[in-house]
């Protein structure tokens, strides 16, 4: 009864339209009410726990605001900027630069929907002038779109270690392989038919002009090295790095880039204007920018829009801690887990089960709050079956990536929607090809797991265990 209590009341809250944070919470309480002998006071003290005792939440909201940085300022521009002068050339290059900056954008962003936003919104119009058909160009940004969530570092990677209490760094790591191979075979997708469908390129720029927009752009990119060279490297742990790359996001916009804040559109260097006096202007013009931060109302936006999302994602993020609680208390994971190993299933027909479930989930439901409602119903499963967690993990990621892809809840389907003016129904087409793409890839992660496993393996010889 308790299971049947739980689950029911979740889902028809969720049918009803009730927001799935509280869906969440209501069918916990109800449970906690009527069949466990908890009293409601664990309820505040679990929700408590959730976002006190799991260090490692603490990235998200600095992983959030510096994507909010980021975003804002000029990066994703520069990026582009950089990937067409690597890749424009080829033949299909404008779309297989899209897809170039969409892979170095989720590197320091860690959000699909972000990602779409940035390099949508710039390349989509690109792409369509320089006579890319619009449903192309669409499809292959919001299929590249989800590689925010798989190329480290994750929100999404993040939410499940805290569910599962897996190293970050290694779930981090098992992302990186994964997330350049798709990126790779969306590439050579892409070749092919713009070899079929004589797609346009542009003409290579020359070394020089490639080597300005690197210049321009090392100062986003440099985020990716500081953020996964200081965990891999263990100078740091992923709350700490994540606070580092806040700190440098903001500076690299307001500093160095001055895209936003007071220092907007001020040069670092006027002509005939000799070094020494460059430098003294511009330190004085630092020393102003960080008096008037506080006031300036760009900055202030973006801090309030990045506490926004934080707020957010935390508050499921507690409620579905809670529900996890109540799984345990009443041991659902552990019956389910002996049920089917009872059954004899293997565990290639066990991953079979998982996939089809989280395709399902992912039709209706926001990635973190999948990830924190299935995981610790899959988790001790997997175990007992000999998966490896951190595959499990990076399996469970791809599932998300293509729910991002799906109706009613695909989130990038709707970021899209809104760059290119474009009904829902118009998308989705745009990208079932590409779906059809992703299960292939999903099959590939699922049934060769060195491809997630490769580089943590590695990670542990080197560090001797």
């Amino acid at each position: 009864m308790a299971i049947a209590t739980l689950f029911c009341v979740l889902f028809i809250c969720m049918f009803l339209g009730m927001p799935i944070a509280i869906a969440l919470g209501f069918s916990s309480m109800l449970t906690i009410l009527f069949f466990s002998n908890d009293s409601l006071a664990s309820v505040a003290l679990k929700l408590y726990e959730s976002s006190s005792e799991h260090y490692t939440l603490l990235a998200i909201p600095f992983f959030i605001l510096s994507s909010a940085f980021l975003s804002t300022g000029g990066v994703a521009r520069r990026i582009i900027d950089f990937a067409m002068d690597c890749v424009g050339h080829i033949r299909g290059g404008l779309a297989m630069a899209s897809v170039m900056a969409c892979m170095l954008f989720a590197a320091v962003s860690g959000s699909s929907p972000a990602t779409v936003a940035a390099i949508g919104s710039i390349v989509i119009v690109g792409m369509v002038k320089a006579g890319y058909p619009e449903k192309f160009a669409s499809g292959v940004i919001t299929t590249s779109g989800t590689l925010g969530i798989l190329i480290p570092p994750s929100i999404v990677m993040l939410v499940y270690a805290a569910a599962t209490e897996v190293s970050v760094a290694k779930i981090f790591m098992a992302g990186l392989v994964p997330g350049l191979l798709l990126g790779f075979l969306i590439m050579v997708v892409i070749y092919i038919v713009a070899r079929i469908k004589n797609l346009p390129s542009i003409p290579f720029p020359g070394f020089k002009k490639l080597g300005v927009s690197s210049a321009k752009a090392i100062g986003g990119l440099a985020l990716i090295f500081i953020v996964l060279g200081s965990i891999y490297g263990g100078v740091a742990s992923p709350t700490e790095a994540s606070a580092v790359a806040c700190v440098y996001a903001y500076f690299i916009a307001v500093f160095g880039y001055r895209d936003i804040g007071p220092l907007k559109n001020v040069a670092w260097r006027n002509p005939n204007e000799a070094i020494p006096s460059a430098i003294a202007r511009n330190l004085g013009h630092m020393v102003l920018g960080l008096i008037k931060t506080p006031i300036d109302k760009e900055i202030r936006h973006v801090v309030r829009d990045g506490a926004k999302v934080s707020i957010m994602l935390l508050f499921i993020i507690a409620n579905a801690m809670l529900f996890a609680h109540v799984l345990t208390t009443e041991r659902i994971p552990h019956i389910i887990a002996e049920y089917i190993v009872g059954m004899g299933l293997p565990a290639w027909g066990f991953l079979i089960i998982v996939n089809l479930l989280l395709l399902a989930a992912g039709n209706f439901m926001e990635p973190s709050a999948i990830v924190l409602i299935m995981a610790p119903i899959l988790f001790p499963i997997a175990t007992q079956l000999g998966i490896d967690p951190i595959h499990l993990g990076i399996i469970m990621v791809v599932n998300m990536e293509i729910g991002m892809l799906t109706p009613p809840v695909g989130l990038n389907l709707f970021v899209t929607s809104g760059i290119t003016g474009r009904n829902i129904g118009w998308v989705i087409q745009s990208v079932l090809p590409w779906l059809v793409f992703m299960l292939a890839f999903l099959m590939l992660i699922t049934y060769v797991p060195q491809i997630s496993l490769f580089l943590p393996e590695l990670l542990d010889k080197l560090n001797g265990y």
